[in-house]
C-alpha cells in the first residue's frame, strides 16, 4: 500500500483488530507431546492457532449432528403421498444447502 509523493513512496500498514478473549486451558504432558507432534506434521505455528481451528470444528460438527438430529425427527412426518423423483429432487436441493453451508463438497 502506498501513495507516491513526487519521487518519494510513502508506506503505511493498516492493522485492524479483533481482540480475542483469553482462556486457560490445562492438558496432560502426554497429550500436549501428541498435539505438538500434529502440530509439526500439519504445520501449525502454535498451539492457539491449532487450538481455535479445533474448537472450530467441533462446533461445526455439532451444529451438523444437531441438523441431522432434526431431518431425522422429520422422516415419515408427512402424510402427503411422495413420488420417487419429488423424494429425489428434495434430498438433492437439501444436501446442495447443506454443502453450501458447510463448504463440504
Amino acid at each position: 500500500m502506498g501513495r507516491i509523493t513526487g519521487n518519494k513512496r510513502l508506506k503505511y500498514l493498516v492493522i485492524l483488530s479483533n481482540p480475542m478473549e483469553a482462556i486457560c486451558v490445562k492438558f496432560d504432558e502426554d497429550f500436549i507431546h501428541t498435539m505438538e507432534d500434529v502440530m509439526k506434521k500439519n504445520r501449525y505455528s502454535t498451539k492457539a492457532e491449532f487450538i481455535r481451528e479445533a474448537v472450530r470444528e467441533k462446533l461445526s460438527r455439532l451444529e451438523k449432528e444437531k441438523i441431522l438430529r432434526n431431518l431425522y425427527m422429520l422422516k415419515g412426518a408427512s402424510k402427503r403421498k411422495t413420488s420417487d423423483g419429488e423424494l429425489h429432487a428434495a434430498r438433492e436441493k437439501a444436501f446442495k444447502i447443506l454443502e453450501s453451508k458447510f463448504d463440504v463438497k
